[in-house]
């Protein structure tokens, strides 16, 4: 590729749509030449060749375009990595769960396509704004359950527990969320009703969330959050990434709704 660098990559295929934006934030979305098929930030990356789902690839698809660099997230996609290694392919699957993880992936991620001091950048303000969040004092922490899936019901992952706190909540299952496996996260509805959450957000992934099917759930009824009406629902493509859109929109979404709580109570 003419001016191009070339001790980086020339043709990245994201198999997840944190790696999309991240490029995108840091000026390289030329790099990119296939994405995964539920990738929505940024708007413009919609219209790249769809290469895969996330625990499926188009695997043909992807060595006929001949990328440099594969870039996939989590263990899940142990069997789309080794299939891809196997055509003779470089393939990166990241696993970050936290926070600093993901704040530590675009590091990493801007060193390799030669965006490094972009990617300081970036990060730096994300580590503000959550200095600024951390540092703000509130009457009371509201209790909160995060629901990723509701049959069976799958609690708050670890980066999505740790935005909760910084924000000035209290997730009513912390404690399960750094565990790596989703079944790890299961809960009933009868926890959940002990816990008596003050906000509940839904925040399904692949499909809308339902207010109703939530609140109209057996013993439901006497859960402060259904009571006063603090149910909502939340934008996958934000939360359930661990990338950018966590600090981009994030932050502001998540904070948004604690504020309008404590200003009820």
């Amino acid at each position: 590729m003419t001016g191009q660098k070339r001790d980086i990559p020339s043709k990245i295929i994201c198999l997840t749509e944190e790696s999309v934006e991240t490029l995108a934030l840091l000026g390289r979305l030329d790099l990119v030449a296939g994405v995964s098929i539920f990738v929505k930030r940024p708007s413009e990356a919609q219209n790249l060749p769809k290469v895969s789902a996330f625990t499926h690839s188009k695997i043909d698809t992807i060595v006929e375009l001949k990328p440099d660099l594969v870039l996939g997230f989590s263990d899940i996609q142990k069997d789309i990595a080794r299939d891809l290694i196997g055509a003779g392919l470089n393939v990166w699957i990241s696993n970050h769960r936290s926070i600093q993880e993901t704040l530590d992936y675009v590091l990493v991620l801007g060193r390799l396509v030669g965006e490094e001091q972009k990617a300081q950048e970036l990060v730096l303000s994300w580590e503000n704004e959550i200095k600024r969040l951390k540092a703000m004092t509130h009457k009371k922490r509201p209790k909160i359950y995060f629901e990723e899936w509701d049959e069976p019901q799958i609690s708050a992952i670890r980066w999505v527990s740790e935005l909760i706190e910084i924000c000035g909540g209290e997730d009513v299952f912390k404690e399960r969320s750094a565990e790596k496996l989703a079944k790890g996260r299961f809960v009933t509805s009868q926890e959940v009703i002990e816990r008596a959450p003050d906000i509940i957000f839904g925040c399904w992934c692949g499909k809308k969330v339902r207010i109703d099917k939530i609140t109209e759930r057996s013993g439901w009824s006497e859960i402060p959050a259904v009571k006063n009406q603090q149910v909502f629902e939340l934008e996958p493509e934000i939360f359930l990434q661990p990338g950018p859109a966590l600090f981009v929109d994030g932050l502001r979404i998540m904070a948004k709704y604690l504020e309008n709580w404590q200003s009820k109570t």
